[in-house]
Order: C-alpha cells, then sequence, then structure tokens
C-alpha cells in the first residue's frame, strides 16, 4: 500500500519561502507521476504543482508559476515543492499525491493522497 508522508509546513511570514517534502513508500516511485495540491479554509483543494515520473515535465497552477518549484528524486523516493515569495493567499494544508502512470493537474488522477501539511503565511 503507498504511503506518503509531508513535512516542512509551518507560519512564516510574507516574502519568505518554505520547502516541502513528501515521502513516499509501498510501490516503485518511479511509476508515478507525483503531484501537490492545497485547500485553504473555506475553499475547495485545487492544484498546485505536479511533476512527471521521470521529472521531464512539470505543471503549475498559474498563481505560483515563478515561485513553485516541484522537483523529485527517484533515488530517495521524495518529491518537493519549493516555495518563495510566499502570500498570505498561499495559506492551506497542502496536500502530496501519486497518480499511477500519467498525472496532471486533475484530482481524480491521483489514487493516493498524504495527510497534509499546514502552511501558513502572515502578512
Amino acid at each position: 500500500q503507498v504511503q506518503l508522508v509531508e513535512s516542512g509546513g509551518g507560519l512564516v511570514q510574507a516574502g519568505d519561502s518554505l520547502r516541502l517534502s513528501c515521502a513516499f513508500s509501498g510501490d516503485t516511485f518511479s511509476r508515478y507521476a507525483m503531484g501537490w495540491f492545497r485547500q485553504a479554509p473555506g475553499k475547495e483543494r485545487e492544484f498546485v504543482a505536479a511533476i512527471t515520473w521521470s521529472g521531464g515535465a512539470t505543471y503549475y497552477e498559474d498563481s505560483v508559476k515563478g515561485r513553485f518549484t516541484i522537483s523529485r528524486d527517484n533515488a530517495k523516493n521524495t518529491v518537493n515543492l519549493q516555495m518563495n515569495s510566499l502570500k498570505p493567499e498561499d495559506t492551506a494544508v497542502y496536500y502530496c499525491a501519486a497518480a499511477y502512470g500519467l498525472g496532471n493537474r486533475h484530482q481524480e488522477d491521483y489514487e493516493y493522497w498524504g495527510q497534509g501539511t499546514q502552511v501558513t503565511v502572515s502578512s
């Protein structure tokens, strides 16, 4: 059974940076596309970023382009989200997700989800 465990969330000020990590276990990591999603209070969960199984392609939600970078290390079974120039509107619970084979910005592509990590950005 695939398990995903996020880490790295916290409370920061606007303009600061955070790096989220997600540890994958239970299957062959390189068979999965990986994604990050977030859910702010009172809002639907939304796509943030995704990366293909090889790391050869990445996808971003428009509001994070140029500020966030998704990466993966298939040797360490981890996917990371580097978040720079954080804004108060980035405040949310961030979820790591795994999609067997192909996966992009659609939540229904992802079979496995982590428990989430809280990111709070103060103004």
